[in-house]
C-alpha cells in the first residue's frame, strides 16, 4: 500500500501542471453539475396518472356508479400500457385514476385517454373531463366554501365559479380546481316571436 501512495505522490510531483489541470476540470465538472441539477422539494417519484371527473349533479352514489363510473371503465380498459384503474363514486360525482407504467409520457397517456372517453355514452347533463396532467402529490387541499349570514348554496356557488376559483387559478402552478355542490344559477331566456319579427 506504501508503494502504490508513493507512486502517486511521485506522479503528481513530476507532472504538476497535468495534476493541476485535470483538479481544475473536476472543480469545473461539479461546479457544473451543481448548478443544472434540478432539484424539488417534493420530488413527483410515481408513474403516469390520468383522473377523469365527471359531475352528475342532484343523483345519488348508485345512480353515479351505474350510469357513469361503469361505462367510463369498461371503455377505458383497453388504454394501453396501464398498470391499475380505480374509481370513486359520491353523490352527483365520480372519480376514475388509470395509473400507467413507467416511461409513459403524459402526452401519450392523455391521447389514449381523451380519445377513448369521447366514445362513451353518458346521460344528460352530465359532464366528464380529463384532468390536467399533475402528479399525486400535487393535490394541495379541499376546502369549502361558507355563509354565516345565510346564503343559499346558489350564490356560494357563484361566488366560488366567479370569485374563488378564478383568484386561485392566477396562482403560478394550480392546474385545475374542481368544484363539486350547490346549485347553478341558470339563465333561461324565453323568445317572442312577434317580438323578433319587429
Amino acid at each position: 500500500m506504501n508503494k502504490f501512495i508513493s507512486g502517486i505522490v511521485a506522479f503528481s510531483l513530476k507532472n504538476r501542471f497535468f495534476v493541476f489541470f485535470m483538479t481544475a476540470l473536476l472543480v469545473a465538472g461539479g461546479t457544473y453539475s451543481y448548478v443544472h441539477t434540478p432539484i424539488e422539494a417534493f420530488p413527483d417519484v410515481t408513474n403516469t396518472q390520468m383522473i377523469i371527473v365527471s359531475l352528475w349533479p342532484g343523483r345519488s352514489a348508485e345512480e353515479v356508479e351505474r350510469f357513469v363510473s361503469t361505462p367510463i371503465e369498461v371503455a377505458m380498459n383497453s388504454v394501453q400500457m396501464k398498470s391499475n384503474m380505480r374509481s370513486i363514486s359520491m353523490f352527483g360525482l365520480s372519480v376514475l385514476k388509470i395509473d400507467f407504467e413507467d416511461n409513459v409520457e403524459d402526452f401519450f397517456a392523455r391521447q389514449q385517454v381523451n380519445n377513448l372517453l369521447s366514445g362513451v355514452n353518458l346521460p344528460t347533463g352530465c359532464d366528464s373531463h380529463v384532468q390536467p396532467p399533475y402528479g399525486p402529490t400535487g393535490e394541495i387541499f379541499r376546502y369549502m366554501v361558507q355563509s354565516r349570514t345565510g346564503r343559499s348554496t346558489n350564490e356560494l356557488l357563484a361566488i366560488q365559479d366567479w370569485t374563488v376559483e378564478r383568484q386561485l387559478k392566477s396562482v403560478p402552478g394550480v392546474a385545475d380546481i374542481a368544484a363539486f355542490g350547490g346549485t347553478r344559477k341558470v339563465y333561461e331566456i324565453s323568445v317572442n316571436p312577434a317580438m323578433l319579427a319587429k
